[in-house]
């Protein structure tokens, strides 16, 4: 009588990423904390157009104006779920189930991304719906024309710049592995490098000239201007963002490959 020996193979993944991202979107809804987290989008969003309605002079009234109030709290809001998205494994002390039951862990990691920028890009769209209705209401309130004063392209440029920024926060995340430690380099990052910077840039030549090359926020300022980032503007923002996310990212990347979790 023969045995049969059964081995289990690791070499490549068995579950379906798609399912991996649709357990990592359910993971950010199912907490409470994580609910108010993501219907924060919402209510910032509708705040901003309030604030706008309310405060804005009757001919400045367009959709532009509703936009740029939905941008600021977005730029801080979006990179915060990122950051949560991918250190709630090491902070809430689940990682060990997590890569017990899913060994390929660059496929968690690659599905935190997608579920990370997928929820990005929906919060975008909500608070961009929330501000045409806005747009709408304003401008019927005032007695004024309703004003569609941004295009396509435009609203492209600004979601691209919120996903850039969102993938800092994830860049961050996977970097430090803890919640409030992420989210405090982002605040440096977001607040405190850009003065420092502006600084350096107002008082040294030299770095005037560089400060697009190497300041990643800077670079990024064109996405929100009606011509848009030409070429050369283009490539700022790619070697930039060479420098302040690919390179860290794949330091981060690496590291929670090679991490011991406990």
């Amino acid at each position: 009588m023969s045995a049969t020996t059964a081995t289990l193979d690791l070499s490549a993944p068995t579950v379906p990423l798609s399912r991996i991202v649709k357990v990592e979107l359910r993971k950010m809804f199912d907490t409470r904390s994580g609910f108010w987290l993501m219907t924060s989008i919402a209510i910032a969003a509708l705040l901003a157009t309030i604030g706008v309605i309310l405060f804005l002079p009757d001919d400045n009234f367009g959709f532009g104006a509703f936009g740029t109030a939905i941008g600021v709290p977005m730029a801080v809001l979006l990179p915060i779920i990122a950051i949560l998205a991918v250190t709630g494994e090491w902070s809430q002390r689940t990682g060990l189930v997590t890569f017990t039951l899913l060994p390929h862990r660059t496929q968690v990691i690659t599905a935190k991304v997608i579920a990370a920028v997928s929820v990005g890009i929906a919060g975008m769209l909500v608070a961009f719906a929330i501000g045409a209705v806005g747009n709408v209401v304003g401008s019927s309130i005032a007695g004024v024309d309703i004003r569609w004063d941004t295009s396509l392209g435009d609203l492209l440029k600004i979601i691209l710049a919120n996903v850039l920024g969102l993938l800092v926060g994830f860049m961050l995340g996977v970097l430090i592995r803890n919640s409030a430690g992420a989210i405090v380099g982002y605040f440096v990052y977001s607040l405190v490098l850009p003065g420092i910077f502006g600084f350096l840039a107002a008082t040294q030549d030299w770095f005037e000239k560089i400060q697009p090359w190497i300041d990643f926020n800077f670079a990024q300022t064109p996405l929100f201007e009606d011509a848009g980032p030409s070429g050369e503007q283009w490539a700022q923002i790619g070697v930039s963002g060479v420098i302040w996310l690919i390179i860290p990212m794949a330091i981060g990347i690496w590291a929670v490959l090679r991490s011991e979790v406990k």
